[in-house]
């Protein structure tokens, strides 16, 4: 069990130790109850900040341990307090008003057999007064209806200020309305009860015209009704209505303690504090007669709320040493503002001192007030101990209590003992509260525990708590990073139908998430209903929505939605153009819907050259080459003057797809046309160099250069490429040589290709010296000539590697792959040497790749150093890289 940090705590006093039903309840008892804790409620309702976002700081282990608790006796000890609140043959009965019709939970009640009467009612009407009030209205109904039992002003009263509490003011009209056609209707009582029901509903001056049209018909109230109606009265500050009321009541004989309480009490709310303390002193003086403990506990609250806490402190001592009022409610009230006016070490000593000295034990509300304070100041050490005296007092616990419970725990760090407690909310009745939500899901997103958070913020979005939107996307967008998109779709869902709505981001988020696990369909739902709720739909959403169905091969939706996201204010790129219209050149039907989409773009705008561009683009990658020439033509037969670009992109459509003829003739034509520029003769070459027609390239290289015209860089790489992939690497030689002749310096991408193959056959360094004996060689072809030759096996690389980089760099800048072939050099012959360059290419500041490590890795195999290699793929596996198909073949 328990440890408490005080030891021996001794009981003074066992409260609520009978059955619910056994106490008898008065109307002035009733109406004491109301006075009291209408004003005087600790403000369980506002909602404790949440910690921040997204984690907990809980205690410290060592505070843990002075606690000195373990989870297991916890859970255990704490059920069982909190178990004490059920009443079995009460859950029953409201198990039956919810899922019942009234005929046969009629039946089933009346199998009971329960002895009815006004206590018994009233405790029933008290077990679920804010957590059901139609069922505790169901049951008032069938109780009224039972032979033998007539509802009094009490049990009208409690059903009365469950509506109005509740809120449910029109209800509360309609069963008025109703009152008189029911079987415990009684001529004497009607109009008594409508003022009762007005007077609480709000409505004190409907509560005033039926108490004249009652006294007119020469009816009146009985005590009860008048203390009710003047304290409503008193409330809303009807204060001509209120002195009225107050001599009927003192004409009729019924003033008493209660009248006296509600007249201080508006004494108060006017703020005539010293009229209210020197009649309440008046009242002491004259022996106590009338006098009440809810009246200077009234009067005690406004001096306290009016900031005169010394002036309340001298009454509470005045009225406790005259001996004649009970000083219950004071102490609660006074140890209630001193929390809320933050003196809560005041307030516990307060509470500490009137147990010893007078055996004073709050009741539940003031607990709860207290531990409600100290969990918001983090002095939960004190929260622990009061939760322990309530436990050792025998205090019934009540909802709020279990909350602050459960937040307690959740702020020392013990989430397993908070969850398992919450999981058993059922066995105990436990409402839970938004702000215990906030505090749990907190807790567990700070232990990581996202799948406990999932299941709680699920239940709470289902009990219609909507904990926020900022703690709603942490979970969110953890459960779409870890893939579980079917409960992200159930939080969404469960929030809608709550009318609670997430963030757009977090829709968004979720949007991205379901089309790249391909799951498209399920995205465009959700982003349908975006749009029900005129929410907009992110712009890189639309992307990857459009992506998903690209993918798909849904081309027809995916330019719905490209069109759609024009609509929105949102302009798509050439890329996004580009999938759309390959996706749609993929469908049955290619042309219409390719033309289909580009009336519709041309109808948005003014017609011009970028539209066409991205459809003779589009058409182009998709290999249709023959839609291309047909947008092509459009422009000119629309009077809009192909520019460069849409020349260049269709002559790129003509050699994508393999039409060199083509791409020939419309070079030509163009050329007939006009004078052609770089970009033209670049797109060209380049073109037939992926197109893998290397003489084509090859002239066309030497008829721009006759034209004086300089190819691009991207010219001589691809050229160069194709050249070496056919091995005629004495061509590639001689488009090296013509670039630096035109006094450029070799790109890393030549330079590592012509290394690269160097490694792989000799014929390189052979080309080179046939190439070098035919022309005169520059110093910079001759550098570049002498590390062909090394890289063939002519020297050894190890001599010298920092020579050999100065050799490289002489010739073009080094680069992660300039690296990877050193090191591919070195573990021919030494794997020592390589693994320390390994070191050194690091210390320069290069991440090393997937190729870095296969090198080494496959360096070792081959020289049968099997464990170094199996240590080097280990690391390799750690950063997420895999061997080569070549190199697995080794393993």
């Amino acid at each position: 069990m328990l440890l408490t940090i005080r030891q021996a705590r001794q009981k003074t006093r066992t409260l609520f130790n009978r059955p619910p039903y056994a106490k008898s309840i008065t109307d002035k008892n009733t109406l004491f109850f109301y006075l009291y804790y209408s004003t005087n409620t600790p403000p369980t309702t506002k909602p404790i900040p949440a910690y921040p976002y997204p984690f907990l700081t809980p205690l410290s282990s060592n505070a843990l341990l002075a606690f000195q608790l373990q989870p297991k006796d916890v859970v255990l000890s704490f059920k069982e307090w909190f178990a004490t609140r059920k009443n079995p043959i009460f859950d029953r009965i409201f198990e039956i008003l919810r899922t019942q019709d009234d005929i046969t939970a009629d039946i089933a009640l009346s199998r009971f057999n329960l002895r009815l009467s006004e206590a018994l009612v009233l405790h029933v009407l008290n077990y679920e007064k804010n957590k059901d009030v139609l069922s505790c209205l169901k049951f008032f109904d069938w109780a009224g209806r039972q032979p033998g039992f007539h509802h009094t002003r009490s049990t009208f009263y409690a059903i009365f200020q469950i509506l109005s509490k509740a809120k449910l003011m029109s209800l509360m009209v309609e069963f008025l309305d109703n009152y008189m056609k029911q079987r415990y209707f009684h001529k004497d009582h009607f109009y008594s009860t409508l003022v009762i029901g007005y007077a609480m509903a709000g409505k004190p001056e409907l509560a005033l015209q039926l108490f004249g049209r009652m006294r007119f018909q020469g009816v009146d109230l009985d005590a009860f009704a008048y203390h009710v109606l003047l304290n409503a009265l008193a409330e809303d500050g009807f204060y001509d209505g209120f002195e009225m009321v107050l001599k009927q009541i003192k004409f009729r004989g019924f003033e008493g303690e209660i009248t006296h309480a509600i007249f201080v009490k508006s004494l108060c709310q006017q703020m005539e504090l010293d009229r209210a303390e020197e009649y309440l002193r008046g009242l002491l003086r004259n022996g106590g007669v009338g006098l009440s403990g809810i009246v200077v506990a009234n009067l005690v609250d406004a001096l306290c709320k009016n900031k005169q806490f010394t002036r309340a402190a001298s009454l509470v001592q005045d009225f406790r040493e005259s001996g004649l009022v009970p000083m219950e409610q004071a102490y609660g009230v006074w140890i209630k503002d001193l929390a809320q006016a933050g003196d809560l070490s005041e307030a516990l000593e307060f509470l500490k001192g009137k147990k010893l000295a007078d055996g004073y034990v709050p009741d539940v509300f003031r607990y709860n007030s207290l531990v409600y304070r100290l969990l918001r100041e983090n002095r939960l050490e004190e929260v622990y101990d009061l939760l322990m005296d309530m436990k050792d007092q025998d205090i019934i616990p009540d909802d709020v209590t279990m909350n602050v419970t459960l937040c307690f725990f959740c702020k020392v760090g013990m989430a397993d003992v908070a969850l398992e407690l919450y999981v058993s909310r059922a066995e105990f009745g436990l409402s839970v509260s938004s702000m215990t939500y906030n505090y749990l899901i907190n807790t567990l997103l700070g232990d990581a525990s996202v799948d406990e958070a999932y299941i709680v913020l699920k239940n709470a979005i289902q009990q219609g708590h909507f904990p926020g939107r900022r703690i709603f996307s942490i979970i969110a967008d953890a459960l779409c990073r870890e893939g579980k998109l079917d409960r992200v779709k159930e939080l969404v869902l469960a929030s809608l139908d709550q009318n609670c709505m997430p963030s757009d981001s977090t829709f968004n988020k979720f949007i991205s998430a379901l089309c790249r696990a391909s799951r498209v369909e399920d995205a465009f739902l959700v982003h349908g209903e975006l749009s029900r709720l005129d929410k907009v739909t992110s712009k890189t959403t639309y992307f990857d929505l459009i992506d998903g169905f690209n993918k798909s091969s849904r081309g027809d939706i995916a330019s719905r939605l490209l069109m759609e996201m024009q609509e929105k204010g949102y302009s798509p790129d050439r890329r996004l153009y580009r999938e759309v219209i390959c996706c749609l050149c993929q469908m049955d039907d290619p042309e219409k819907l390719f033309y289909s989409l580009l009336e519709v773009q041309l109808s948005r705008r003014e017609p011009n050259c970028p539209v066409y561009n991205y459809f003779i683009d589009g058409a182009g990658h998709a290999g249709k080459p023959d839609l291309a020439r047909g947008v092509y033509e459009m422009m000119k037969r629309n009077g809009i003057t192909p520019d460069l670009h849409s020349d260049i992109l269709m002559l790129q459509s003509y050699l994508k797809a393999g039409k060199i003829v083509d791409a020939f003739n419309f070079f030509r034509d163009l050329s007939n046309i006009r004078s052609l520029g770089r970009k033209l003769w670049n797109t060209m070459i380049v073109g037939l160099c992926k197109a893998n027609k290397p003489e084509n390239a090859w002239n066309m290289f030497w008829e721009m250069r006759s034209t004086h015209l300089k190819p691009s860089m991207e010219c001589y790489e691809e050229l160069v490429k194709l050249l070496c992939s056919r091995r005629d690497y004495y061509k590639a030689i001689l488009l090296v040589e013509d670039l630096m002749q035109v006094g450029r310096r070799v790109s890393s991408f030549i330079g590592n290709l012509l290394l690269l193959h160097s490694l792989q056959t000799q014929s390189v360094f052979s080309a080179w010296m046939h190439s070098r004996d035919l022309h005169n060689t520059k110093d910079q072809s001759l550098v570049l000539g002498d590390l062909i030759k090394t890289f063939s096996g002519g020297s050894n690389l190890e001599s010298d590697i920092l020579q050999i980089e100065e050799l490289i760099r002489q010739c073009f800048p080094l680069d992660v792959y300039t690296y990877n072939l050193l090191l591919r050099k070195l573990t021919i012959s030494e794997m020592d040497l390589a693994c320390d360059y390994f070191e050194r290419f690091c210390n320069k500041g290069y991440e090393p790749n997937r190729w870095t490590y296969d090198i080494l890795v496959r360096g070792f195999l081959q020289v049968g150093r099997f464990s170094e290699a199996r240590r080097w793929m280990d690391e390799m596996l750690g950063k997420g890289y895999d061997l080569t198909e070549a190199t697995k073949t080794f393993v």
